[in-house]
């Protein structure tokens, strides 16, 4: 069941005593009003989620509760209690603004049945904009992979996705580690729940404490709304720390104390929530040497590193190259409303294969999307390549790719073009591409490696 902050609204001591002590046990952060202005005073703090509230009390009714709380534009959903002759005004209630109504006396069970029920409607709201962009984009970030290495990451991640362990993806920038932790995200019981992206090193330091983990209305300087923060919004689902090595010392100990005790508090509030998260944390970074620098906590490190993910840069996966690009050219052609069958011709391709990529999967990416804009009549050629990468082709032209290389190394890499052409045209199967290629499977895989 989800953790709410609940405020009990009743001039009643003995249904707030009751009410409180059923929504504690059940797990929930709660508070306590005994009047509409006390009530008022806390909500204005924003960080509540639900307010149960006595629609008869001597100052101000609940019904005003509710009008004054949209007023201040707080969304804090009401469940409104009402004795049964009083019906009619608790459906005026809900056109004030209130959500629901239940009827008095509150049994405990039926009580936690409805806010059970109130929390999904809560985490669904929460939720919906980052499902919906991950349905649009769950498709498209991914492709199936010809190299030993990429394989062996797509092994560890069926391995760990269905577990709720903490993983700790690494590798150079642009190599997919966001890919890479979305993926465990999809694969595992969480899938259908919230994936939560943060950019620790995106944040300036001064609002990171209020962006992880919320704040109340006031509590500083510009604080003019509440924020939920984004592990509350992560509630149920994933929360994925990218850069997780630029985080600062100080934050680094509070995300330690979450991680541990599985609670956050928000900056200005009085009380701690609980929360059910998944963490994945990625990172460019060799951690362990800033450990031995002190610039990362080593308690941290190991709570972090509980499942390793390593992701190798594309320079050592180079069989994935062919169909990474037919990859992206179709992406990228589906999101500028081009034709799904664009060509690349044989030279083009030799180009991108010979290339070192150093900004990995990212720039591969942008070298395609800039060419596709850049190509005429549906043709990628040399020209609509960065001069960088347009410059490697030589063998048509008989300009040596680098004057040092030997007749040897040219021979080569482009045998090896050859060769990582006929996989992706295979789809993958390297067998059926040494058949073709008219070699046996152990010299294609000879000649891979050398």
């Amino acid at each position: 069941m989800r953790s709410l902050q609940l405020l009990i609204i009743d001039d009643e001591p003995a249904i707030r005593q009751i009410l409180s002590n059923a929504a504690s046990n059940a797990g929930h952060s709660v508070s306590v009003a005994s009047n509409g202005k006390e009530a008022l005073e806390r909500l204005g703090k924003g960080d509540i989620d639900v307010a149960v509230c006595d629609i008869r009390m001597p100052d101000i009714s609940g019904i005003e509760v509710v009008e004054k709380a949209r007023g201040q534009g707080i969304d804090t959903i009401f469940l409104m209690m009402t004795a049964y002759a009083s019906v009619n005004t608790a459906i005026e209630a809900m056109r004030a603004g209130a959500y629901d109504y239940t009827i008095k006396p509150l049994r405990n069970a039926d009580f936690l049945n409805r806010i059970e029920r109130l929390a999904d409607v809560i985490h669904l709201k929460s939720e919906n904009k980052v499902l919906r962009e991950l349905v649009e984009n769950q498709q498209s970030d991914t492709c199936a992979s010809s190299s030993l290495a990429m394989q062996m990451v797509d092994r560890l991640v069926l391995k760990v996705a269905p577990t709720d362990s903490t993983v700790l993806i690494t590798g150079p920038s642009g190599a997919g580690k966001g890919v890479i932790a979305k993926l465990i995200h999809q694969n595992g019981s969480r899938a259908s729940r919230a994936f939560v992206p943060i950019n620790c090193g995106a944040i300036p330091e001064n609002l990171l404490e209020s962006e992880f983990f919320g704040h109340t209305k006031g509590a500083f300087t510009g604080a003019s709304k509440a924020n939920r923060g984004l592990f509350v919004e992560a509630d149920q689902g994933t929360i994925f720390l990218d850069e997780i090595g630029e985080l600062p010392l100080n934050l680094q100990v509070k995300l330690l104390h979450v991680i541990e005790d599985q609670n956050v508090r928000a900056l200005g509030s009085e009380q701690s929530r609980k929360i059910d998260v998944r963490i994945i944390a990625a990172t460019n970074r060799d951690l362990s040497q800033m450990v031995k620098r002190g610039e990362f906590r080593e308690d941290l490190y190991f709570r972090l590193n509980v499942f390793h993910v390593p992701i190798p840069p594309l320079e050592k996966r180079r069989e994935d190259l062919p169909v990474l690009i037919k990859h992206f050219i179709r992406k990228e052609s589906a999101k500028m409303g081009l034709s799904d069958s664009i060509e690349i011709l044989p030279e083009a391709m030799q180009c991108l294969l010979a290339y070192d990529w150093p900004g990995n999967v990212r720039e591969l990416q942008n070298v395609v999307a800039r060419s596709l804009i850049l190509s005429e009549n549906g043709i990628i050629e040399i020209a609509d390549l960065p001069q960088n990468i347009g410059k490697l082709y030589s063998y048509a032209t008989c300009d040596p790719v680098d004057v040092q290389e030997t007749l040897k190394q040219r021979l080569r890499n482009f045998e090896l073009t050859i060769i990582k052409t006929a996989i992706s045209d295979a789809h993958g199967d390297r067998k059926l591409a040494a058949k073709r290629l008219g070699i046996g499977i152990s010299s294609l895989y000879r000649k891979l490696e050398t």
